[in-house]
């Protein structure tokens, strides 16, 4: 459904998902995301010691309270079990979000979300020794809220923060109205 198209024309049209891993010397921790392609914000994320459904959908439930989306948005993932799963299906169908699924074997399809594992693990995980999944729960927050979202530039997005991309837009939707 989504066909590599990673861009869109306004927030809440699709949300990538994925999850990866990050090493405590209590065990791993595993972090579960979306993001809106857009503005390349983190808008759901969720971590825990389990890599389960639940997670996941702790992750969703935060995008969709937070985001409010509309109708028809689409969410792509890979083809992970967690995403297969019947509630993890069932809480999209409720919401009237459609599901997109990578190909076979093609993990260009998930690119956006792979970008964004790269950047916090060179950026951000790679230069901690993490004690505890707690501590690294806490620097996860410290990431995504206080530097990914409103403070990390991207080259795609004009040298804007996802804030800031989204603020124009918004801006730009009322200058329009106005007019």
């Amino acid at each position: 459904m989504l066909n590599r198209q990673f861009s869109t024309t306004s927030p809440n049209v699709a949300w990538v998902g994925d999850m990866t891993f990050i090493r405590t010397r209590q065990g791993w921790l595993h972090l579960a995301v979306l993001l809106d392609l857009y503005s390349r914000k983190v808008v759901g994320w969720a971590f825990g010691s389990k890599a389960n459904t639940e997670l996941h959908q702790a992750a969703l439930s935060m995008a969709i309270t937070q985001r409010k989306p509309p109708a028809g948005l689409i969410h792509h993932t890979d083809r992970g079990a967690v995403y297969s799963a019947a509630p993890y299906r069932a809480q999209l169908a409720n919401t009237n979000i459609l599901q997109s699924m990578n190909g076979r074997k093609t993990a260009y399809d998930n690119a956006v979300a792979e970008s964004f594992f790269s950047n916090l693990k060179n950026e951000w995980v790679h230069h901690h020794d993490f004690t505890s999944r707690e501590e690294a729960g806490l620097a996860l927050f410290d990431y995504i809220e206080c530097f990914y979202n409103s403070q990390r530039l991207h080259q795609s997005l004009g040298y804007l923060t996802p804030v800031e991309m989204e603020k124009r837009y918004h801006a730009q939707m009322q200058t329009e109205v106005c007019a």
